[in-house]
């Protein structure tokens, strides 16, 4: 058997210790483990700067590891205060700078989330995630306030606050704990119409001692339960990731889970309590008191003296970790025996079959027989009611979401017909980085100028040399999208490295050898001597630079600032370089003042403004009055010359919007059969011209019905 792995990736810190909700089926207080009690309310000072030390120690005995993920926990975390879970980031932060890369976490109720704490949230960059379980009755059966009133109302308005476009980078997505009393379809449409970057399903906790809860005692209920939320999620083309689904499907296809509760791999997540304990994870507390407990604290001991405790290590060991049941099952690999404190029984602790293994083995079958999933057409992402809503100039909120994944989907097939035409490891590292992650290909194909460079590619405008490095920098796109790891040598010829939404790196002329390496969602310079690779920032002494790209963020919406990506030359505009620092301040405050302005004078263009809009490229020469242009092939960018007022430029982004919009429906819509009818439409659309009645010479079916609808 082999020594497990010692080090931590994940560290959960129980920043405050109580609750402002009284949930029936809370692990942390209402199960076996009540050491909650004796533990104080607020994590103190001391705690926290031994547990940021322990921390930081920890990632330099460990070089392997690039990147820590630290999760802020409770109880209830934002019960801790505003400033004292900012201090707690700073610090992260502080001690982790040049160590490695850190991932913020934390996961809520969202009761006390105002704007005060969203903003926190947002300057700290500190992901949050808020438990929902479902519509008003299934969300309020066990979360409830201790008065006994639900607590619904109060947290879907954070939702929606923390998901609004000022603070969206900051949500992480939904959790949600499964009962099988309520409806799966109510449950799943409540959560799907608040639209989360992604969600989770959690079976409660249980154990042999004390088995979960099922309706009509059915003894697969709760896999009868996912089934049907997997084949709703799946009939609508998959609207948002599921770590539980996507767990499954990498299982099927041999990947990595992504969760702790499936597959076999190893177990690396260690908890700090509130006074400074170290402890195994949260769910142990299902099964005895002091079950998580190690005997280890932050004041006193490392987490490298944690890690050889036997109780981390009886989780490392993977297979040969398992019972006898568990390796000789068929679905071992997929299901990897269950989340390990779902295990227990008090006469052999956790060897055994997980509680669950009866709704594992139905729910992982019924994912092994779905066709595999291909992505959505065009033709059926956008149906004739969105062409309809579409038509008339604005667009409700589903036939622009329905327009985005139809144009995502063109570009998808366009950047698969690159990768046929040039085939090599760039094209091969993309088609198996887009199996693994496909969420993680759809947020990078929004990136609007891979559909430019893409039919440039096609058309044979391009030197293969130059759309091999393009594949080359799109993979390495994904993979820090991914946070996986990926290697690619430089050749000699290479002077500069655009990686699509991230930035442009120059090279000086004499450089020997040079690799560029995606580890964990940091990109690294490689210079082959033997040396550490190092992160990509700012200019070195060698002379190599990096410019990331950069970002306009409003109280409405926010938006990337691409002054750097080759393939910015969209519709003939010439574009202009880099801005400095006072031309980006500029920017910023006239988009700040063009978004107060569209608030108050354009409130119905501001849906496809957040939905459709995702970068502006500046034009060379900016005139008083300003310009804008949308490429026929780069949907969600405008090249934009700065005006002189931000009432200028609302404007201005409103008829953008309306030409984003029109170019997708020509790009997915025959519209016309002519270039002149095709014009005439196009004017007619903008609000330039009007058809006369009956004057639709040119225009196909389409084209008529979208002359029908804006006479309407």
């Amino acid at each position: 058997m082999a020594a497990p792995s010692t080090a931590f990736r994940q560290f959960v810190l129980k920043v405050h210790s109580r609750c402002d909700l009284a949930c029936d089926h809370c692990y942390v207080y209402e199960h076996a483990d009540q050491s909650w009690r004796r533990r104080p309310r607020v994590m103190p000072d001391d705690v926290v700067d031994a547990t940021v030390s322990r921390i930081a120690e920890h990632v330099v005995r460990h070089p392997e590891l690039q990147r820590v993920h630290v999760i802020l926990h409770g109880g209830e975390p934002l019960l801790a205060g505003r400033a004292r879970l900012a201090r707690i980031a700073a610090d992260l932060r502080a001690a982790l700078d040049g160590v490695c890369a850190l991932d913020l976490r934390m996961q809520t109720n969202g009761l006390l989330l105002d704007d005060d704490f969203c903003a926190v949230l947002v300057r700290e960059g500190i992901s949050t995630g808020i438990s929902l379980d479902g519509d008003r009755a299934s969300h309020d059966r066990h979360r409830k306030r201790a008065n006994g009133t639900g607590s619904y109302d109060a947290v879907v308005r954070a939702v929606r606050l923390i998901g609004s476009p000022p603070y969206r980078r900051a949500f992480a997505g939904l959790l949600c704990t499964v009962d099988v009393a309520n409806d799966p379809a109510a449950v799943y449409r409540a959560l799907a119409e608040l639209e989360p970057p992604r969600a989770d399903f959690l079976l409660p906790h249980a154990t042999w001692e004390r088995p979960p809860v099922r309706s009509g005692e059915h003894p697969t209920a709760h896999a009868r339960w996912l089934t049907d939320v997997y084949d709703l999620w799946t009939a609508q083309g998959r609207p948002f990731p599921v770590r539980l689904f996507d767990s499954l499907e990498a299982g099927r296809d041999g990947r990595d889970s992504f969760t702790e509760a499936l597959g076999l791999g190893s177990p690396d997540l260690v908890v700090v309590e509130t006074d400074g304990e170290i402890e195994q994870g949260d769910w142990l507390k299902t099964a005895e008191q002091d079950a998580p407990r190690t005997g280890f604290h932050v004041l006193r001991h490392s987490f490298d003296e944690a890690a050889a405790h036997p109780g981390f290590l009886a989780q490392r060991y993977g297979l040969d970790g398992l019972c006898r049941t568990c390796r000789h099952c068929r679905l071992v690999r997929i299901c990897g025996g269950g989340l390990y404190g779902h295990r227990y029984r008090r006469d052999n602790g956790f060897d055994n079959p997980s509680v669950y293994c009866t709704d594992l083995t139905r729910l992982i079958d019924h994912v092994l027989q779905a066709p595999p999933r291909r992505p959505v057409g065009p033709a059926h992402a956008l149906t004739r009611r969105g062409f309809d809503s579409l038509a008339v100039g604005d667009g409700d909120d589903e036939a622009l979401r329905a327009l985005v994944t139809a144009e995502s989907s063109v570009r998808r097939m366009l950047l698969a017909a690159v990768c046929r035409r040039q085939p090599g490891p760039e094209a091969e590292a993309l088609t198996r980085m887009d199996q693994r992650w496909p969420h993680r290909t759809a947020e990078l194909l929004r990136h609007p100028y891979l559909g430019e460079w893409s039919v440039r590619s096609l058309e044979g405008l391009l030197d293969p040399g130059a759309v091999r490095q393009r594949l080359m920098e799109i993979a390495l796109a994904l993979a820090l999208r991914a946070a996986t790891d990926l290697e690619a040598e430089l050749p000699d010829t290479v002077h500069s490295v655009h990686v699509p939404g991230f930035g442009l790196l120059t090279l000086p002329p004499a450089r020997g050898r040079v690799g560029l390496v995606a580890r964990r969602g940091v990109l690294l310079l490689s210079r082959g001597d033997g040396e550490r690779p190092r992160p990509v920032t700012g200019t070195a002494h060698d002379g190599t630079s990096w410019e990331p790209v950069r970002g306009i963020v409003t109280d409405e919406f926010r938006v990337l600032l691409e002054d750097g990506d080759p393939y910015r030359d969209i519709a003939g505009v010439v574009p202009s370089p880099r801005l400095d620092d006072e031309e980006y301040g500029r920017w910023q405050h006239l988009f700040t003042e063009a978004a107060a302005h569209l608030r108050a004078q354009h409130s119905r263009r501001l849906p496809g403004i957040r939905t459709l809009l995702t970068t502006c490229t500046p034009l060379r020469d900016p005139t008083p009055e300003g310009a804008v242009t949308a490429g026929p092939r780069a949907f969600g960018a405008l090249a934009l010359s700065l005006p002189d007022t931000g009432a200028r430029l609302a404007d201005l982004l409103v008829h953008g919007v309306q030409e984003l919009k029109f170019n997708a429906l020509s790009d997915l819509f025959d519209l016309a059969g002519s270039p002149e009818a095709q014009d005439r439409l196009r004017s007619a659309y903008l609000g330039r011209a009007a058809f006369k009645a009956g004057d639709t010479a040119g225009l196909t079916e389409y084209g008529r019905h979208m002359v029908d609808r804006l006479g309407g």
